[in-house]
C-alpha cells in the first residue's frame, strides 16, 4: 500500500473512509458513490475544483464530506 493513487475527490484519504453528509446520498461512502453513481461522483469533483467542498473529521473519528455554496 505504499504507493496508492490519490483520489481526485478525497486526495490522500481513502474513498471508503469518507462519508457523504448531505442530501439523498447521506451516509454513503465516496467509494459507493464512485461505483454506483459516476455522474454524481463527477459533480462532486467539480464542486471540489470550485472550492465548495470540505472534508472534516468528526468526533466519532469518521471523515465527513460537505458541500456548500457559502465556501466560495
Amino acid at each position: 500500500m505504499a504507493h496508492e493513487e490519490l483520489s481526485p475527490l478525497t486526495g490522500v484519504i481513502a474513498e471508503d473512509l469518507v462519508i457523504i453528509d448531505f442530501g439523498e446520498h447521506e451516509g454513503k461512502t465516496v467509494l459507493e458513490i464512485a461505483d454506483t453513481l459516476p455522474e454524481f461522483y463527477e459533480s462532486l469533483i467539480k464542486e471540489r475544483e470550485q472550492g465548495n467542498f470540505l472534508i472534516r473529521r468528526s468526533r466519532d473519528k469518521t471523515f465527513r464530506l460537505y458541500i456548500s455554496e457559502s465556501f466560495s
